[in-house]
């Protein structure tokens, strides 16, 4: 049995759990306030529109479509063979993920 291999990236990984813990902190009227970036963030990345299911869900809604997003870009062109030697996606490169996520979080302050 081999192990699963994590499709985030590390430094992904990072500024998702910062954001998470900032919009754990933010007052209801800031994050009522920041939440249409968040979402359209999200939607881009789904590349489809989302359930509006309100801020105490962001962040876990914004955790899955980051995963999903980083699956999906691991997966493409075959990149799903359990290799743990997989180079990240340049799709998730050229997107700067890492960098969208801390300029939302730093938004936020």
């Amino acid at each position: 049995m081999s192990t699963p291999r994590d499709v985030v990236p590390e430094d992904v990984r990072t500024e998702l759990v910062r954001a998470v813990r900032r919009w754990q902190q933010l007052p209801l009227d800031r994050a009522l306030a920041s939440a249409p970036g968040v979402r359209a963030l999200m939607e881009q990345l789904a590349g489809q529109p989302l359930p509006d299911l309100g801020p105490a869900v962001i962040p876990d809604q914004l955790a899955v479509v980051v995963y999903d997003a980083c699956a999906h870009d691991a997966c493409a062109d075959d990149a799903c063979a359990d290799d743990a030697s997989t180079p990240r996606s340049a799709d998730v490169q050229e997107t700067g993920l890492a960098a969208r996520l801390a300029a939302l979080r730093l938004s936020w302050s």
